[in-house]
C-alpha cells in the first residue's frame, strides 16, 4: 500500500449531501474508506453542470411531473466533474491504472458493470447496470474532501500542471466531443452548434479540429459568442438580431447546413436546427430537455430524409479532452469563470441556474 506522507487523512470531511429537491446541505461527515484496488483521491475541484440542476430541483419541478423518476438518490454527495491527486492506493490499483500516489487524475462519471450486453461490445456509457459518481448511493460523488475511485472505474492521469479548473473540465469536453464524433464530419462539412454553453463550446473547439468547411455557433449572448469565436467558431449568429436559418442558408448557397449539433436543452433549438439543415443533413442532440419537444416528423423523413444521432456521456474521448486541455489552445481561464469555495455551493448553483453571468462554475474543496 503507497501512502502520501505528507498528508494526515483526517476522520472526518466537509462535504455536500442530498437529502432531497433543493434540500442540499454542507455537512462534516466520515472521510470515505478505500478498499482492495480502490483509490482515496483529495479532491481538487468539481464542477456545476445543468445535471446537478436537474438533481438539484428534483424531477416534480424540473419536469413538471411527478412520474418522472428523480435522478439521484438522495444522502448522496453530489459532483461528477472533477479533478484530485491520489493520496493512498494499493499495488492492484496502481498496477490497474499506472497511477502514483501524488498523480492528479480524472475518473469518468460513468461506473460501469463490465458485463451487460454493451459494455461487452464496447459502449460501457450505455451500461445497463452502471452506478455514476455523484448520483448512486455507491459510488458519492466529488463536492466533498475526499473521494474513492472504486475498481471498475475508468480513471486518466492529468497534467499538475494547469490550474485544477481546468483538470475537472474534462469531464464536459469529453462530453462535447463524444457529440462531435457522433457528427461524422468531412472536410466538406457546415456545421451548427447550437449554444455556447461549456458542453457547446467544447463542440465548437471539436468541431474545429475535424477541420470542416465551416464551424457556424449560434447563442443569444453575445460575450459566450465572442468566446466561441476564440474557441474556433468561423462565424457566430446571435438570433436574438438574426434569423439563423436564413443566414445559414445565406452561408450555403441555399442548401442548408451539413450538420447541427444542439447543446441548449430549448424546445425552440430542434426546430430550428431541422430547418437549416440541407437534405441528408445529420442532426446530434446532446441536451436534456426540461419539457416535451413537438416538431413536424416529417422533416425528417419526408422532406429531408435526415440522420437524427443522440449522443451521451464522453466515451473514448477522455484521453483527447485532456490533451486539449493541456495543449493550452482553449481559452480555458475564460471559460472557467467562476471558482468557489465548496462552502458557497448554493451560490455555484445559483449561478448555473441563472446562465447569464458565467460560463463553468468550479467548486474548491
Amino acid at each position: 500500500m503507497a501512502v502520501d506522507p505528507g498528508t494526515a487523512v483526517p476522520a472526518t470531511m466537509q462535504a455536500v449531501v442530498n437529502h432531497g429537491p433543493e434540500d442540499y446541505r454542507l455537512e462534516q461527515v466520515p472521510v470515505p474508506t478505500r478498499g482492495p484496488g480502490e483509490v482515496l483521491v483529495k479532491v481538487e475541484a468539481v464542477g456545476i453542470c445543468a445535471s446537478d440542476l436537474k438533481c438539484y430541483h428534483g424531477a416534480a419541478k424540473f419536469w413538471g411531473d411527478e412520474n418522472r423518476p428523480a435522478w439521484a438518490e438522495t444522502e448522496v454527495i453530489p459532483g461528477h466533474e472533477f479533478t484530485g491527486r491520489v493520496i493512498e492506493l494499493d499495488d492492484e490499483a496502481a498496477a490497474h491504472w499506472d497511477i502514483a500516489v501524488g498523480d492528479r487524475v480524472v475518473a469518468e462519471q460513468i461506473v460501469p458493470d463490465w458485463t451487460c450486453r454493451y459494455c461487452l461490445d464496447g459502449a460501457y456509457h450505455m451500461c445497463a447496470r452502471h452506478d455514476m459518481y455523484g448520483f448512486k448511493r455507491a459510488t458519492p460523488g466529488a463536492m466533498a474532501t475526499y473521494m474513492v475511485f472504486t475498481t471498475d472505474s475508468l480513471v486518466h492521469k492529468v497534467s499538475g500542471d494547469i490550474p485544477p479548473a481546468h483538470a475537472a473540465f474534462a469531464e464536459p469536453l469529453s462530453c462535447a466531443l463524444h457529440g462531435v464524433e457522433r457528427a461524422r464530419l468531412t472536410f466538406d462539412d457546415v456545421v451548427v452548434v447550437a449554444g455556447c454553453g461549456p458542453i457547446g463550446l467544447g463542440m465548437i473547439a471539436g468541431s474545429k479540429a475535424k477541420s470542416p468547411r465551416l464551424v457556424i455557433a449560434l447563442d443569444l449572448d453575445d460575450t459566450k459568442l465572442a468566446l466561441a469565436a476564440r474557441t474556433g467558431a468561423d462565424i457566430t449568429i446571435n438570433i436574438a438580431r438574426e434569423d439563423p436559418v436564413a443566414r445559414v442558408k445565406e452561408l450555403t448557397d441555399g442548401w442548408g447546413a451539413d450538420v447541427y449539433i444542439e447543446s441548449t436543452g430549448h424546445p425552440s433549438a430542434v426546430g430550428q436546427g431541422l430547418n437549416l439543415l440541407r437534405k441528408l443533413g445529420r442532426y446530434v442532440e446532446y441536451s436534456v430537455f426540461g419539457s416535451d419537444v413537438s416538431v413536424d416528423w416529417s422533416i425528417i423523413s419526408d422532406d429531408k430524409e435526415l440522420d437524427v444521432l443522440g449522443a451521451h456521456l464522453g466515451p473514448h474521448c477522455w484521453p483527447a479532452a485532456i490533451r486539449l486541455i493541456e495543449s493550452g489552445a482553449l481559452p480555458m481561464d475564460d471559460i472557467c469563470s467562476h471558482q468557489l469555495p465548496l462552502t458557497d455551493f448554493q451560490r455555484g448553483l445559483d449561478l448555473v441556474a441563472s446562465g447569464k453571468e458565467s460560463i463553468k462554475v468550479t467548486l474548491i474543496p
